[in-house]
């Protein structure tokens, strides 16, 4: 029932969904080339502010818990799990105030109205998954950019989206290319529950009704372990808070 109800609804959400990407897209623009950085990155915050509010209107309830957990004025890299595309939106809005930048695939580089053009300006980095030994640059380049700015990194370390909201094994590399580049940053593992729901039929229609919840886990700082207990850390606070079927 609830897939029949949603179809009418999904139209009209993503009718509203493009028109939004295809109106901020020459906002972007003016932003960034005669405002700055500041300017444009209010302009994705409050785009992604009108999607949360588009999602809402589908019944989507959003919860944050312990953003007083994050330290504030360091480099930070979120390490968190990842479910759909609405993991992404959330933390735009919802964690905005730490400028978070996105470890992303190149594909999206290109084609898509104000996506493509704040992924290659905003501070994101592209990578072509094919091609993992150009990957690495790009990494540190996004660590040594949070390390001199005291911004935050967020990166997905499965590799791709669960579309059942079981996790997949952490790739580790990404990670320590980060905290490499960025000695004084803190790790804050980030577990994400129910948005892959949003995607449970597909991308058309959209799931109703989703609770999405967002867990901040204790910062770690870079420089208490090694790079392997770090990690593990990491990945054992985020999968520990899933809530997912066997």
């Amino acid at each position: 029932m609830q897939k029949i109800i949603s179809y009418p609804l999904s139209a009209i959400y993503y009718l509203l969904f493009g028109l939004v990407l295809v109106i901020f897209h020459p906002i972007q623009w003016i932003c960034y080339n005669f405002f700055g950085y500041k300017a444009h990155k209010i302009t994705v915050d409050y785009m992604n502010l009108i999607f949360i509010i588009f999602t809402r209107m589908l019944g989507t309830t959003y919860k944050v818990s312990n953003r007083d957990l994050i330290p504030e004025n360091r480099p930070i890299i979120f390490v968190a799990n990842h479910q759909s595309m609405y993991d992404i939106i959330s933390m735009v809005w919802y964690l905005r105030k730490f400028h978070p930048k996105f470890v992303s695939k190149a594909e999206l580089g290109k084609g898509i109205p104000s996506v493509s053009y704040n992924l290659r300006k905003g501070g994101s980095v592209l990578i072509d998954r094919n091609q993992p030994k150009q990957a690495i640059p790009a990494i540190k380049g996004l660590g040594q950019y949070i390390q001199k700015y005291n911004r935050a990194a967020a990166i997905f370390p499965e590799g791709t989206r669960s579309k059942t909201g079981k996790p997949k094994p952490f790739a580790a590399t990404g990670i320590k290319v980060l905290m490499k580049a960025a000695p004084d940053a803190y790790v804050v593992p980030i577990s994400i529950n129910n948005s892959w729901k949003m995607m449970r039929f597909g991308f058309f229609p959209v799931g109703l009704g989703n609770h999405i919840t967002i867990k901040i886990h204790p910062a770690i700082a870079v420089n208490s372990a090694s790079v392997d207990v770090i990690i593990a850390k990491a990945e054992a606070d985020v999968v520990g808070d899933l809530k997912y079927n066997n």
